[in-house]
């Protein structure tokens, strides 16, 4: 063979690696000229459909809830940054409402995925080709800076950018949903505690006004004035307004204490109807309104050039490739045609 060493009976010593590549030229070099050749018709758009990435970054958000966040708190010295960004904790919550399949089911049928990707519907594993292929070409991460990346992979460009915006759309709308069912449990607790309450306070205040109608309006001032009366009518000898004066005091004295605990516990419930009037009024903001779960830095754009292939490196990796598959052959053949001439 045209370039095979000069010296064929003697094993092949390593220190002398470069004149052995250098005897063997030809066939390394036309081999791995071939595998480029191979390598970059086989990479082309004919045989592999390039691949166009869009990208959209987003920081989450510390708010859950509107309401703590707008409204005036009364045990709290201040309430939610609306406008803080999240930490560690809050981007980890987003890369797993991301990846629920709330949003992969809806970016599935909004965009036919399932024809998109070439999955054949009737096959018997159908559902995890498509949902091995939505997972290698969609990717999420959570960037050093805190922040979550959403990668899409796509045949065209303009798909790509689309579904990465609308997963962001999608990210908000799940995180809104999760918090709004949980919001309109907390309201229904405290729409029942807050309405019971009332309707405790109508009937303390119907008692009230019941007991009024007896002459019971305020039994400590009533009982002072009503005693000074007395002993100024027993001084001046006035039986008539005695009389009358007993009697008030008699009523006083059977509808007095009631009167005092109905009033006590009146004042204590409207205290408490206040604090659940505002939790009942956040409660409600917290299910009629939200705010976006996320701080977008970026829109996603269609993608000028393609991500995949990288037609220089597969060119690159497959002259490398047949580079070392042929000399490791030269060497196997090498060694064994000179151990069989020796033997």
């Amino acid at each position: 063979m045209e370039g095979s060493p000069r010296d064929q009976d003697r094993v092949f010593d390593s220190t002398n690696l470069i004149v052995y590549l250098y005897n063997w030229r030809l066939p390394l070099i036309v081999v791995s000229l071939i595998a480029g050749i191979l390598a970059a018709i086989f990479s082309g758009p004919k045989f592999i459909d390039p691949l166009f990435e869009s990208t959209v970054t987003v920081f989450p958000s510390t708010t859950n809830s509107l309401s703590k966040a707008l409204l005036p708190q009364k045990f709290a010295s201040r309430g939610q940054d609306i406008l803080e960004f999240g930490k560690e904790e809050e981007a980890e919550q987003l890369l797993q409402i991301l990846n629920t399949d709330e949003i992969r089911d809806s970016i599935i049928r909004k965009y036919n995925l399932m024809d998109h990707y070439h999955v054949d519907a009737s096959g018997k594993y159908a559902k995890t080709e498509l949902y091995k292929t939505f997972s290698s070409n969609i990717s999420f991460r959570r960037t050093e800076f805190m922040s979550v990346e959403i990668s899409v992979l796509d045949t065209d460009p303009d798909t790509a950018a689309f579904i990465a915006n609308d997963i962001v759309v999608l990210l908000d709308m799940v995180k809104n949903r999760i918090q709004r069912e949980r919001a309109n449990q907390g309201l229904k607790i405290i729409q029942g505690e807050y309405f019971g309450l009332r309707k405790e306070v109508k009937s303390l205040e119907d008692s009230l006004t019941l007991l009024r109608y007896k002459g019971v309006h305020d039994y400590e001032t009533q009982s002072s004035v009503l005693n000074e009366q007395l002993a100024t009518a027993l001084i001046e000898g006035k039986s008539n307004a005695v009389k009358t004066i007993e009697r008030k005091l008699d009523t006083l004295a059977k509808y007095g204490g009631t009167y005092v605990s109905l009033r006590d516990d009146l004042s204590y419930m409207k205290e408490e109807v206040v604090k659940l009037k505002t939790a009942y009024d956040q409660a409600k903001v917290d299910v009629s309104q939200s705010l976006p779960a996320t701080f977008p830095v970026n829109n996603a754009y269609p993608a000028e050039k393609k991500k995949y292939p990288i037609r220089w490196l597969v060119v690159a990796l497959s002259m490398l490739g047949s580079f070392t598959a042929t000399l490791i052959s030269i060497l196997i053949w090498d060694t064994i045609r000179s151990s069989r001439k020796k033997a």
